[in-house]
């Protein structure tokens, strides 16, 4: 019988050593960002209680869940008559009290609320982890993937909104990738969702608002008259959510349209101030503001904020908003906070689509020493801790073999050097360096080809 070929899961993926160094390259950069802002690491467990994660994401969120099964006897608690109805509603809950984190804004508030008497507030936090959905997997969508969060939480300072604008333009700036930076506020759709008479269904409404780039505008029509909107007071909302002009032309036209409505203009009046503080500062990308960004996660109550990649197609690569009480459902109320994420798995397609990674990421060792035999090898090892000693990767052939394999070890690894010593170059206190890249090679001290290398890696 032949056995199973062995496979992952879909949606899910290996990495090989190169994708890894890329990945950490950009890893690297947003980390890099948020510590020059004066944001702290920490991690939170790869698991959650299921009951801390439900109910936060909508309905649609609650169902890409990855729920984990009980361990030992998981079917002894269950009721005997849920179990023969198979309701998988009645079911899971019992059969699953944890389950795999959905993001990382949810585990972060339970976090503060469980660590509060530790904490500074205002607290600003960086979290990079993986996070799992149970969603169909398609292109830039993985059930498996890692986001790069950063949230302040403790300060309803609109400053705080601005300064990851900031954030979001330095990272992309530093990654060479031209995007548009779109923000919006839920103030303003709940305003909206008043103007044409449907205030109770706001989350209906925002919920197919979400939907937009995927389903276009037609399906979202569609959508929200067979949830019972009037169509009406759809092509109401479709004409406002397409308003033209700058942001502040659109910002005035509202003001005009929201006036009757309090949240609505408390929405207008908060972007508005965005806008001027994020002026203050030179971005390199555009900062627009998108009257269809809706965002369906329900705990967002202010600005909403997604940034999207200027020369390649694919859905949001950076997101985030204001949470004004998510810690309340926790048991700390008042705490308003605003965060984002961005999603290093599609900013790894980006990047690759365009060919952005620099060559450096491609290279992970910058010499290798050729084994000639013991007495050669003995000779070039303390060479190699040497150059190490300086942040030059290094590594030696571990077998005496064919010097032809040697090379070709090299050439297949894109490793630019490689360093030699036979029984001339020992006598004279010397080593042969190869450039893999030119042929060229040259006799030299241990001091010049330091300075060879380090010259290469700048």
């Amino acid at each position: 019988m032949a056995k199973e070929k062995p496979g992952i899961p879909k949606g899910t993926r290996d990495f090989d050593p190169v994708e890894i160094f890329r990945r950490d390259y950009i890893f690297d950069t947003i980390r890099e960002v948020y510590r020059l802002h004066g944001f702290k690491p920490i991690e939170t467990p790869a698991m959650e209680n299921l009951s801390t994660l439900m109910g936060k994401y909508g309905e649609e969120g609650d169902r890409l869940i990855f729920r984990v099964l009980n361990s030992g006897d998981f079917a002894r608690k269950i009721n005997e008559e849920d179990w023969l109805s198979r309701d998988p509603s009645k079911l899971s809950s019992q059969l699953s009290e944890k389950a795999l984190r959905y993001d990382l804004t949810v585990p972060f508030a339970r976090y503060v609320v469980q660590h509060q008497h530790k904490i500074t507030f205002p607290f600003k936090r960086y979290q990079i982890q993986p996070v799992w959905r149970a969603d169909r997997p398609q292109k830039g969508r993985y059930r498996e993937f890692f986001q790069c969060d950063a949230d302040i939480i403790g300060s309803d300072s609109l400053i705080n909104e601005a300064e990851f604008i900031q954030m979001i333009d330095k990272v992309f700036s530093r990654l060479n990738i031209k995007v548009r930076i779109l923000i919006n506020n839920r103030k303003i759709l709940a305003g909206l969702s008043e103007h044409i008479g449907y205030a109770g269904r706001f989350s209906d409404i925002t919920t197919s608002m979400d939907k937009l780039d995927k389903a276009g505008i037609d399906r979202v029509r569609e959508e929200l008259e067979e949830k019972g909107i009037d169509s009406g007071a759809v092509a109401n909302l479709v004409q406002l959510l397409e308003l033209s002009g700058s942001a502040d032309e659109k910002l005035r036209k509202l003001g005009k349209t929201l006036e009757g409505s309090e949240t609505g203009m408390q929405g207008v009046n908060e972007l508005r101030e965005v806008f001027e503080i994020a002026s203050g500062a030179y971005l390199n990308n555009a900062l627009e503001l998108d009257l269809s960004l809706a965002r369906g996660l329900n705990y967002y109550t202010g600005a909403i904020i997604e940034v999207k990649a200027a020369d390649v197609e694919m859905g949001s690569i950076c997101g985030g908003g204001r949470y004004d009480d998510l810690t309340g459902i926790f048991g700390l109320e008042g705490v308003s906070g605003v965060g984002i994420s961005f999603g290093a798995d599609r900013i790894y397609d980006v990047m690759n689509n365009l060919g952005l990674f620099p060559d450096s990421t491609d290279t992970f060792t910058h010499v290798l020493a050729i084994n000639f035999g013991k007495k050669e090898r003995d000779y070039c090892l303390p060479a190699l801790e040497s150059l190490r000693s300086v942040g030059i990767h290094c590594e030696m052939y571990p077998d005496a073999v064919k010097v032809k394999k040697q090379m070709q070890y090299a050439d297949r690894n894109n490793i630019p050097f490689v360093l030699m010593a036979g029984a001339e170059e020992m006598e004279k206190g010397l080593f042969s360096l190869k450039d893999m890249q030119s042929g060229d090679q040259s006799k030299l001290s241990l001091e010049q080809i330091n300075d060879v290398l380090v010259n290469y890696m700048d």
